[in-house]
């Protein structure tokens, strides 16, 4: 059973191909793209069967209530901030769900050495609560480098606060942002 409306098979100025959504933070995750504009010819096949569709979203909603359910390790630095790191004009919070993760970040930093303090947080506070509270547009990195573990969830909708999604109002189906942005992994 197909999916997709009138629209299926066509690319429209909102990046919609196939009948699906094309999230914008595509635009970030390939560099060599020059946005929307950029999209792949239309053809007569969608790019994603809708299928693949249902089950990342499912994936990603699954992944997401997780996170926001369980307490993670968030380090912090000498004034008790969360640690952070800045990239494609987002800031990231470091999170991990585990010491064993932490530990491999910090031995990837080259500093294994020292003691790393951290806070115990629920992945629902970090992102309804540190991520508006960041004043700029922040998202979690969990599990970084933790090689094929590593999760991010993105400052969009659905996934942080509608303040603080740098996508509030531009988009319709927030359910497409969260499942092309959550299942972030590598």
């Amino acid at each position: 059973m197909a999916h997709g409306g009138e629209n299926a098979g066509e690319t429209g100025a909102a990046g919609e191909t196939g009948g699906v959504r094309r999230s914008r933070l595509l635009d970030y995750a390939e560099p060599g793209r020059a946005g929307p504009a950029a999209a792949p010819a239309a053809t007569s096949e969608p790019l994603i069967s809708d299928d693949a569709v249902v089950r990342a979203r499912h994936e990603g909603a699954v992944l997401l209530g997780e996170f926001r359910r369980t307490a993670v390790l968030v380090p912090t630095d000498e004034d008790g901030a969360p640690l952070v790191g800045d990239l494609g004009g987002i800031r990231w919070i470091y999170a991990f769900s585990h010491e064993s993760a932490l530990a491999r970040f910090a031995m990837a930093r080259g500093e294994g050495g020292r003691e790393w303090p951290y806070q115990r947080l629920l992945g629902a506070r970090l992102l309804d609560a540190a991520v508006p509270a960041a004043g700029v547009p922040c998202g979690v990195a969990l599990d970084v480098g933790t090689e094929g573990e590593g999760v991010l969830f993105p400052p969009v909708t659905g996934i942080v606060p509608e303040e603080a999604a740098v996508d509030a109002g531009r988009t319709a189906d927030a359910d497409a942002t969260v499942d092309t942005a959550v299942g972030v992994r590598g």
